[in-house]
C-alpha cells in the first residue's frame, strides 16, 4: 500500500459497491494535485459529484468557501459524518445527481451558503463512475447551469475522446459538446493503484474552462446536436445516410447531399471530419 494513502483507506471497514461503480481515489498527492488543476480558493462555491469516503472533499473543504457533496449512496451517511463533522463549510446531500433539480442545487450551492464565489457561479470536481461518466458531462453541459468551471476524473479513453479534434480516431459526438461549452485539457494520468479497489484501466483527470460564449453561433444549438448525434450513431455510414436516418430529423439523404456541395464537401463525407463550426453551419443551412 503507498504510504501516502489516506487513514481512511487504511481503517475503513466500508466496501465498494460495483453497482455504482465505486473505486475510491485514495492517493493524497494526486488528490492535491486535482485540487490544483481545479484551481480552488476561498473565493469558490464548489459542488463534487461522489465524495465516496470524503477523502477529496477533506481538500476541497480546506480551499473552498463552500463545498456541496453529492453522494448517491446511503450506507456512507455514518462514515462521511463521522470524517467531515469538524467541517463547517459544507453540505452534503445523499441521492442520484441524475435526479436531483439542477437549477435548485446549483442556486443552494452557488448562493446558499455565503456571497463568495465568481458572480454566484460553482466549480465542478468529480471523480466520476466510468459507467456513467458521459451521461453526467452531457447533464452539466446541456442545462446553461452556472459553471464557471469542471474538473472531473474519467478512463482515459473517454478523456482523449473528450478532448479529441475534429478528423482524430478518437473524436465523437462527446467531443464535440465539450468543446462547444468549454476549453478542455487532459491535466493528468492517474494509475490503478492509485484508487481503492484498483480499477483495470488508467485513468485521467480532464479540465474544462466553461466559455461565456460559445466559439461557434448556430442559429439552432439543440438541431446542431440531433445533427453531430445522428452522424456517430453509426460511424460507418456517411454523415448523409447517417442524419437520414436520425430521429426526428426528417431530412432526405439528397438534401444534405446538396447542402454538402454547396459547403464545398464531398456528398460522402463522414461525420468525424467535419469541424464544430461546420456543423453549425450545416445546422444553419438545414434551417435555411
Amino acid at each position: 500500500m503507498p504510504k501516502n494513502f489516506t487513514k481512511s483507506h487504511k481503517k475503513s471497514s466500508v466496501k465498494p459497491k460495483k453497482k455504482y461503480g465505486q473505486n475510491f481515489l485514495k492517493d493524497e498527492g494526486i488528490i492535491s494535485e486535482i485540487v490544483d488543476i481545479a484551481g480552488v480558493t476561498s473565493d469558490d462555491n464548489v459542488l463534487e459529484i461522489g465524495p465516496g469516503l470524503g477523502d477529496m472533499t477533506r481538500f476541497l473543504c480546506d480551499r473552498a468557501h463552500h463545498v456541496t457533496a453529492v453522494e448517491i449512496d446511503e450506507s456512507l451517511i455514518e462514515p462521511l459524518s463521522m470524517r467531515l463533522a469538524a467541517r463547517d463549510n459544507l453540505t452534503i446531500i445523499y441521492g442520484d445527481i441524475m435526479k436531483q433539480d439542477l437549477d435548485e442545487l446549483f442556486a443552494k450551492a452557488a448562493g446558499g451558503a455565503g456571497d463568495a464565489g465568481d458572480a454566484g457561479k460553482v466549480k465542478v470536481v468529480a471523480n466520476l463512475p466510468y459507467y456513467i461518466t458521459t451521461p453526467i458531462v452531457t447533464m452539466l453541459l446541456e442545462n446553461d447551469l452556472p459553471i464557471t468551471s469542471i474538473t472531473v476524473m474519467v478512463q482515459k479513453e473517454v478523456a482523449q475522446r473528450m478532448v479529441a479534434p475534429a478528423g482524430s480516431k478518437d473524436v465523437g459526438a462527446l467531443s464535440y459538446m465539450v468543446q462547444y461549452h468549454s476549453e478542455a485539457s487532459i491535466e493528468l494520468e492517474v494509475p490503478p493503484e492509485a484508487f481503492y479497489p484498483a480499477p483495470k484501466v488508467t485513468s485521467a483527470v480532464v479540465h474544462m474552462d466553461m466559455y461565456d460564449v460559445p466559439p461557434v453561433n448556430a442559429k439552432d444549438e439543440a438541431l446542431m446536436f440531433r445533427l453531430i448525434r445522428a452522424s456517430f450513431n453509426q460511424r460507418r455510414k456517411t454523415l448523409a445516410n447517417g442524419i437520414e436516418h436520425g430521429a426526428g430529423l426528417n431530412i432526405t439523404k439528397d438534401e444534405i447531399r446538396g447542402i454538402l456541395t454547396d459547403m464545398g464537401l464531398s456528398e460522402t463525407i463522414r461525420g468525424e471530419k467535419l469541424s464544430l463550426a461546420q456543423f453549425a453551419e450545416l445546422s444553419d443551412r438545414i434551417l435555411g
